[in-house]
């Protein structure tokens, strides 16, 4: 038995009295190995209050974290074919899917909405990594075309929020087509002349990252996401070299001038705004 099996009986009063609780109300600090209730964890934006290790954040709870009063609406995405290519390998593509539909509530890894942040418009493409691993294939695609259009119809700023493995393995070449797909609507987007911005979070890589990923005008991340195209070990074996220990980490590619600015979540909606007022050709 651990110490946190002996204290349950006292959390159980502490949490409400209720005898049966929940073996998922906490998390391991992963830079401290501190215990954080999710409570606590929700309350301070998904930052341990132990060593500021910014922990993946809910869809809804991001959302509400960038708009001004916590208020937006959801973009509708395009409906796409489910398992365009009768994909298999340990189990069918389109039983994948409506696992990772029932587990996180959403029809595919990526949600579009528009509000206002700091008075300016802002149209947001924001990945959900719990839907498998926020890969991109044909439905994320469309989902930030869309958004494009969305953002050039409105005369908004456009903002994509990627937390993504790369492109989806079960659409094979579908998947990849997105890249250059994304990458036309984000000129389309530049042509208006509105700002398009980049929040990278952890993880960005793979396809994602060589596409629109980093096309933006300004590129925002997180403290010490990973950001990347190949994966750490493979680099290693194909220069040979053994890499610095902060490689692909947002600080590094800040300092090599890949990434403008590394913020932390506290301050992302007032550096977000304040990107807006200086980008957005306001009217006269």
């Amino acid at each position: 038995m651990s110490w946190l099996t002996d204290l349950k009986p006292k959390l159980s009063k502490l949490l409400g009295g209720d005898d049966n609780v929940p073996e998922n109300v906490w998390l391991k600090c992963p830079d401290t190995g501190m215990i954080i209730h999710k409570r606590e964890l929700a309350n301070n934006m998904y930052v341990s209050p132990h060593s500021d290790h910014h922990f993946a954040m809910p869809v809804q709870d991001r959302l509400k974290s960038i708009y001004d009063d916590g208020k937006y609406e959801i973009i509708p995405s395009p409906k796409t074919k489910d398992d365009p290519l009768g994909f298999k390998d340990s189990k069918k593509y389109i039983e994948r899917l409506k696992i990772s539909r029932n587990k996180t509530g959403y029809d595919d890894a990526i949600v579009l909405s528009y509000g206002m942040v700091g008075g300016n418009p802002l149209v947001v493409a924001l990945f959900n990594f719990a839907f498998m691993g926020g890969s991109m294939g044909s439905a994320v695609g469309e989902g930030i075309v869309k958004a494009g259009e969305f953002a050039v119809e409105k005369k908004a700023g456009f903002m994509i929020i990627p937390a993504s493995g790369g492109a989806r393995m079960q659409e094979g070449i579908i998947s990849l087509m997105q890249m250059a797909r994304t990458t036309v609507s984000i000129n389309r987007v530049k042509k208006a002349k509105l700002p398009y911005i980049v929040l990278l979070t952890n993880p960005t890589t793979g396809g994602v990252s060589a596409s629109f990923a980093m096309l933006g005008d300004i590129h925002i991340a997180e403290p010490k996401c990973i950001i990347g195209f190949a994966g750490r070990r493979v680099i290693e074996q194909t220069v040979r070299e053994t890499l610095p220990d902060d490689f692909q980490t947002a600080e590094y590619l800040e300092n090599h001038g890949m990434v403008d600015m590394v913020v932390h979540r506290h301050q992302l909606k007032d550096k977000i705004a304040k990107i807006l007022d200086l980008l957005m050709i306001k009217k006269k």
